[in-house]
């Protein structure tokens, strides 16, 4: 069966949850999101939450024997080497609860949520890349809002990620969403309505 499978990524704080909850609610399109997926694989008693523990301590846990994600967060973000050895025990993991939906949905499209969809590796799940942007300033000032985060925190985070021009220029559709909601919902329904034909 042919599925039109919407990779859907972007810059951290560009608005990739907008767009998706968006698709869902107005396009009424099955929406699987990478971050829930990644959630899970470090749910309590998890192999890879007792891996993460082994190699940073009890202190990366909560009381409850849940992950602390401000401190892991912290360890992570501001070492690339720890970021990479984290991301190399989830993403094998989020990459099959991905295929494992792909196969289930009985949806003709439906929209994958990655934020890493390039750094990961996981351009071979989507038959599309839908990139979602905004200016540099735009996205410095959102994340330190959202996450309350400094400016030399938020500014780790973006560098962790390919550049937002690298991302574009593998992108099927680039969502500018540097102006108003209206104007990105717009670019919306135009990039749903395409019928890409190429592979």
């Amino acid at each position: 069966m042919n599925k039109r499978i919407i990779g859907l990524t972007g810059g951290i704080a560009t608005g990739k949850t907008t767009v998706a909850n968006y698709l869902a609610s107005a396009k009424n399109l099955p929406i699987f999101d990478a971050d829930i997926y990644a959630r899970d694989a470090v749910d309590i008693g998890s192999p890879i939450l007792h891996a993460l523990t082994q190699r940073y301590g009890e202190q990366i846990l909560l009381s409850d024997q849940s992950l602390n994600r401000e401190k892991l967060g912290k360890i992570i973000f501001a070492q690339a080497n720890e970021r990479q050895w984290v991301e190399s025990l989830i993403h094998p993991y989020v990459v099959q609860r991905f295929k494992a939906a792909i196969a289930e949905s009985p949806s003709p499209q439906i929209v994958l949520v990655i934020p890493l969809l390039f750094e990961a590796k996981m351009t071979n799940l989507v038959t599309e890349i839908w990139v979602v942007r905004c200016s540099q300033l735009q996205q410095l000032q959102r994340l330190m809002q959202r996450n309350h985060l400094t400016e030399q925190q938020a500014q780790a985070r973006i560098n962790s990620q390919l550049s937002m021009e690298e991302k574009a220029a593998g992108a099927t559709v680039v969502l500018d969403n540097s102006s108003t909601l209206d104007s990105l919902l717009k670019q919306v329904d135009v990039a749903v309505a395409m019928k890409i034909t190429s592979n």
